[in-house]
């Protein structure tokens, strides 16, 4: 399985970016996908996570109604959108596929495959 992140980069406070990750060597439509970040200094953790069918979502108390996780099964691409974005949510972003069946959850041990990182970088 790989996947490839892209669209992180400099940003202003109060400004938008959509993440893009592709998904290949997997059965896309059947695969729960997430979204974590980890700042600078600090462990990873959860953002955002989308069932297979794309009915289920999942995000974290701190970006809840500012970002937005979403699927194109035919593009075997999953999205982030964020917007009112703050300089704390300053982090490299990875994309991943759950290990469970069809929606993984908040935990890190649920998911099996990760993207290589994308950093966005918010300034005050």
């Amino acid at each position: 399985v790989q996947l490839q992140a892209s669209g992180g980069g400099l940003v202003q406070a109060g400004g938008s970016r959509r993440l893009s990750c592709v998904v290949s060597g997997r059965t896309f439509a059947t695969t729960g996908l997430g979204w974590f970040r980890q700042p600078p200094g600090k462990e990873r953790e959860f953002v955002a996570a989308i069932s297979a069918a794309g009915n289920a979502k999942d995000y974290a108390d701190s970006v809840k109604g500012r970002f937005t996780i979403s699927r194109d099964n035919a593009k075997n691409t999953v999205f982030l959108q964020m917007n009112s974005l703050r300089p704390e949510d300053t982090a490299v972003y990875y994309c991943a596929t759950s290990s469970r069946p069809f929606f993984g959850g908040r935990a890190e041990s649920s998911y099996g495959s990760w993207g290589q990182g994308t950093l966005v970088t918010v300034s005050s």
